[in-house]
C-alpha cells in the first residue's frame, strides 16, 4: 500500500499559502492598502470555500450525517482532517484483516504487441485511501487555478506597481507558483488516470519532472505578460481576461449542444437538475480558469458520461499552443508599444525575447514528455510530432493558396491594361505603316 504522499503534499501547501496570505493582508492593513487587503483574502477565502465544498461533495458527507466533520468543514479546518484520516487509515492498515475484499482488473501496458490482464484485490482500507487521493488531486486543482493563479498575478502586479518585492510577498508569491505547478501536474496525472482507467498505469521520475518544468515555464511566463500588459494598458487587460474566460467556459457547453447528447444526470443521484446544472457550470469554471493559464490536460466533455474526454486531441493542443503564442507576443508587443518611463531602467527587448523563449522552453519540455516520458506512450495512435508538422502543413498550405490567389488578383487586375497598352501600341504600328506607304507613293 502507498503511502499518501500526495495528500500530505496538498496539506502543506494549502495550509503555508492560507497563512502566507493572512499574514501579507495584515501587512497590507497596517501599511492602509486596503484595496490590496481586501483581494488578496478574496482569493485567499473564496478557492478555501470552495475546497471545503469539493471535500464534503467528493467524500457525500450529508448523506453520511457527520455533523463533526461538517463542522470542521465549517471552520475551514475540512482539508487537515482528512490528511490525519489519510495517515491512520494507512499506519493501521493491516492490523485488522478487510471483511470486503473487491477484484479489480487491469490491463498491463503491451510488450511486444500484446496485453495481459491482472487481477487484484482492493480491500476497504486501501479503497478508502484512494478516495482521498482523488479528492486531494482534484483539491489541489481547484486551489491552484481558482486561488493560487490569480492570487499570484495580483501579488507581481502589486510588486511591479510598488517597484518592490517584500520578503513576505516574495515568499508567498513562490508558494503560489509552486501550488500552481503542483496543481496543473496532479491535472496532468488525473487525466492519465481517467483516459486509460482499464491500465495499469505508473508515472516515472522522469515524467513527473518533464511536467514540473514544462508547467513552470507555461504558468509563469503567461502570469508575467498578463502582468506586463496590465500595467500599461489596465482596462484592456480585463478585456483580453474576460475574452479568454468565456471563450473557455462556453467551448464545452458548444461542444455539448452540437452533439445532441442528452442532458447528463448520472453525476449524482441525489442531485436535482438544477444541482446538476450549478455543478457542471462549476466544472465549466474551472476549466476556463485551467486553460487562461495553461493547457488543461484534462478537456471537459459533457457528452462523455465521466465528463472527460478520454481521446487523444494532438490537433486541439498544437492549435491552443499555437494561438496561445501570438497571443502572448502581441500582448508583448503592446506592451513594448505602450510603455512609460516606468519602464527606463528595464532592457525591454531583452524581457520580450526571454519571455518568448521562456514560453517555447515550456512547449519543448512538454513535446519531450508526450514523445518520450509519457507512461501510456505505446498506446498513441499518433504522436504530438507528427500532430505538429501536420499543423504546419496545413499552415504552409493555407498560405500558399493565400499568395496564389493574391498572384491571381494582380494578374487579373493588370490584365485590362495590358490589353489596352497593347491595344494602342498596335495603332502607332499601323499609322506608322501608312505613312510610310504614302510617302513611298510621293
Amino acid at each position: 500500500m502507498k503511502f499518501p504522499g500526495s495528500v500530505l503534499v496538498s496539506l502543506v501547501l494549502f495550509m503555508s499559502e492560507t497563512v502566507a496570505a493572512l499574514c501579507l493582508s495584515a501587512g497590507y492593513h497596517d501599511t492602509g492598502n486596503r484595496m490590496w487587503q481586501t483581494l488578496t483574502l478574496l482569493f485567499a477565502l473564496v478557492p478555501c470555500a470552495l475546497v471545503q465544498l469539493s471535500l464534503v461533495f467528493i467524500h457525500r458527507d450529508v448523506s453520511r450525517d457527520r455533523p463533526l466533520v461538517l463542522l470542521l468543514h465549517l471552520l475551514q479546518l475540512g482539508p487537515l482532517v482528512r490528511c490525519v484520516e489519510a495517515l491512520y487509515i494507512y499506519f493501521h492498515a493491516g492490523r485488522v484483516e478487510d471483511p470486503y475484499v473487491s477484484i479489480t482488473k487491469k490491463r498491463q501496458l503491451p510488450k511486444d504487441g500484446h496485453s495481459e490482464e491482472v487481477e487484484k484485490e482492493v480491500g476497504q482500507t486501501e479503497g478508502k485511501l484512494h478516495t482521498h487521493r482523488s479528492a486531494f488531486s482534484r483539491v489541489s486543482v481547484i486551489q491552484a487555478f481558482l486561488g493560487s493563479a490569480p492570487q499570484l498575478t495580483l501579488q507581481l502586479y502589486i510588486s511591479v506597481l510598488q517597484q518592490e518585492v517584500t520578503v513576505a510577498r516574495s515568499v508567498f508569491m513562490v508558494l503560489s507558483l509552486l501550488s500552481i505547478v503542483y496543481g496543473a501536474l496532479r491535472c496532468n496525472i488525473l487525466a492519465i488516470k481517467i483516459k486509460y482507467d482499464d491500465y495499469n498505469v505508473r508515472v516515472k521520475p522522469a515524467a513527473y519532472l518533464c511536467i514540473f518544468m514544462w508547467r513552470s515555464f507555461e504558468i509563469a511566463t503567461r502570469v508575467t505578460v498578463l502582468v506586463l500588459f496590465g500595467s500599461v494598458l489596465k482596462i484592456w487587460v480585463f478585456v483580453v481576461v474576460l475574452l479568454n474566460f468565456l471563450g473557455f467556459f462556453l467551448y464545452p457547453w458548444i461542444l455539448f449542444w452540437l452533439s445532441k447528447s442528452p442532458f447528463p444526470e448520472n453525476i449524482e443521484k441525489e442531485l436535482s437538475r438544477l444541482g446538476t446544472t450549478i455543478v457542471l457550470c462549476l466544472l465549466t469554471f474551472l476549466y476556463a480558469g485551467i486553460n487562461m493559464f495553461c493547457w488543461s490536460a484534462a478537456q471537459v466533455e459533457l457528452s462523455d458520461p465521466d465528463l472527460i474526454s478520454k481521446s487523444q486531441n494532438w490537433y486541439r493542443m498544437t492549435v491552443y499552443y499555437i494561438v496561445r503564442l501570438m497571443e502572448n507576443a502581441f500582448l508583448l508587443l503592446m506592451w513594448y508599444i505602450y510603455r512609460t518611463d516606468f519602464y527606463l531602467y528595464v532592457c525591454a527587448p531583452m524581457l520580450f525575447l526571454q519571455l518568448l523563449i521562456g514560453y517555447c522552453m515550456g512547449v519543448f519540455f512538454m513535446l519531450v514528455f508526450y514523445q518520450f516520458c509519457h507512461p501510456c506512450k505505446k498506446l498513441f495512435s499518433s504522436s504530438v510530432t507528427e500532430a505538429l508538422l501536420s499543423c504546419f502543413k496545413i499552415l504552409y498550405l493555407i498560405c500558399q493558396h493565400q499568395k496564389s490567389s493574391l498572384l491571381t488578383g494582380k494578374v487579373v487586375i493588370k490584365s485590362p491594361e495590358n490589353t489596352d497598352e497593347a491595344r494602342g501600341s498596335s495603332k502607332t504600328i499601323d499609322s506608322q505603316n501608312r505613312n510610310q506607304s504614302v510617302s513611298s507613293n510621293a
